[in-house]
């Protein structure tokens, strides 16, 4: 067996003893490092390693000074880590085998004193987020370790750890054990609702620069990486009844349906608009309430699929083909309202301004009732006209509301799923064309118990997370194709 050096962050160092009382028990362990903030923070037979934050570029090179072992560990909670039977035996035998620069693995998570599974996923080209779960547990090969830090020229302060794992996976495969290989203790307990923004909070913002410098270094190193050069759009299509359409996908939405409804009949434009709603077989009174605000005026034209197995992104399909549509598709959600009656006049006047094929806005995060909570304005800052196209291939999401010129959607389409379809089309579309954007909020975001995305448990979290990253990793393939 090759040897092992174990690197642990102490913040608490009665856990961490606990923690370092099992990995002892290895005979292939050389040396436990413990990252400390405080000097004075000591174990027996340990060796302590002074460190700012673990996200830095300066600890990632502390730990590869200390890499000369085949393989390092790095444990980065400071809770107590419970190994799994042969666990680090286990770790070994499959870095060896598959000659991986990390091995990571399913483990079993305690929360609120209860102890469940949590199965990650596995890694691909295409998982360049930063806030990929890869586990507490990192197991990589030295000497790929110390390679990556040696071709890092960047202090970063945030993205260190980040661009290490870049830097690896340009040398080798990141390799998912499907095995539940240790028990950890999970400190965050808030819902997946209440998590999905922490990367667009303000008071994220500089993570976020730093992230994208990463992101965008490895685009390039790997030839993914896009200039900003686009396909000029000439907006002189004239077959369309209407200037703009704005496309609701619905169903089952009795509580929220008026409220959309209301915020578009009020929209003030120098353009005709009409609203289309598309109802997925709602039965819970939904049909009956878009049915009344139809008969009161030709401008709602309220749509039954005649296909059955339509997600949004099909019901999106269905309005966008309808000979109805305009000459710009404009999203609303069902649950959510423009915010206030100007909106959809910007967002056409976005299309021309900045000729683009897609426009995106801002919003506020609300309550149901409307009323503002944290983190206020989702403004999507890191898409900037020069690089938005290749910082998208590295967060979750673009924004809200998004608007497309109808040729081009017509022509892309849209994926026939209830998740990701958006950020499907806007990796797609930025691709060839330039995506607008409005930084000042539009839109009203409202978050209740029935959002779709309020309360995911982690098999939905990781279909929704795998499906993402597998756009990604298609996206990427096209894009080094080209570039």
């Amino acid at each position: 067996m090759k040897s092992i050096n174990c690197l642990l962050i102490c913040n608490n160092p009665v856990d961490t003893l606990k923690t370092i009382q099992q990995i002892k028990q290895s005979p292939f362990v050389k040396t436990i490092y413990l990252l400390v903030k405080d000097a004075s923070i000591q174990a027996e037979g340990c060796e302590s390693i002074v460190i700012d934050t673990l996200q830095s570029s300066a600890t990632v090179r502390k730990i590869a000074e200390k890499a000369d072992t085949d393989y390092t560990l790095i444990y980065t909670k400071d809770s107590v880590l419970d190994l799994g039977q042969f666990a680090l035996e286990r770790f070994q035998h499959i870095a060896e085998d598959t000659q991986a620069g990390l091995v990571y693995s399913d483990y079993y998570e305690i929360k609120n004193g209860i102890r469940s599974a949590h199965p990650n996923i596995d890694y691909q080209e295409g998982s360049l987020r930063d806030d990929f779960n890869f586990g507490s547990v990192l197991f990589y090969n030295s000497q790929l370790l110390k390679q990556a830090v040696a071709e890092t020229t960047e202090n970063y302060q945030f993205a260190g750890f980040y661009n290490l794992r870049l830097k690896v996976s340009q040398q080798a495969d990141l390799i998912h054990i499907n095995e539940f290989l240790y028990t950890e203790i999970e400190l965050d307990t808030r819902k997946s609702g209440e998590k999905q923004f922490d990367y667009v909070d303000p008071r994220n913002r500089a993570v976020q620069i730093e992230m994208e410098a990463a992101c965008t270094d490895h685009l390039k190193k790997i030839g993914g990486y896009l200039t900003p050069s686009f396909k000029k759009i000439e907006f002189n299509e004239t077959n369309f009844p209407v200037e703009a359409s704005v496309i609701i996908p619905v169903k089952n939405r009795v509580k929220t349906i008026s409220d959309a409804i209301q915020s578009v009949l009020i929209q003030k434009t120098i353009f005709p608009f009409n609203l289309i709603i598309i109802d997925n077989y709602s039965n819970d009174g939904t049909s009956e309430l878009i049915q009344k605000f139809a008969q009161k005026g030709q401008r709602i034209i309220h749509l039954i699929p005649e296909r059955k197995d339509l997600g949004i992104g099909g019901c999106w399909n269905v309005g966008v083909h309808d000979k109805r549509c305009g000459k710009f598709a404009v999203q609303l959600d069902s649950d959510d309202v423009y915010q206030d009656e100007n909106t959809l006049q910007k967002i056409v006047n976005a299309f021309y301004e900045q000729n683009c094929a897609m426009v995106v806005g801002s919003y506020t995060m609300t309550n149901f009732a409307m009323e503002t909570i944290a983190p206020g304005l989702i403004d999507h800052k890191e898409w900037t006209p020069d690089n938005g196209r290749n910082n998208a291939l590295r967060i979750n999401g673009l924004g809200a509301p998004r608007a497309f010129y109808t040729p081009i959607l017509r022509d892309i389409k849209v994926p026939n799923t209830s998740y990701g379809e958006d950020y499907a089309l806007g990796l797609r579309i930025s691709r060839e064309y330039q995506i607008g954007r409005i930084y000042e909020s539009l839109y009203l975001c409202r978050r209740w118990e029935d959002n779709s995305d309020a309360s995911l448990d982690v098999i939905k979290m990781n279909t929704n997370n795998l499906y993402k990253d597998k756009i990604r990793t298609v996206e990427l393939k096209a894009r080094k194709r080209i570039s």
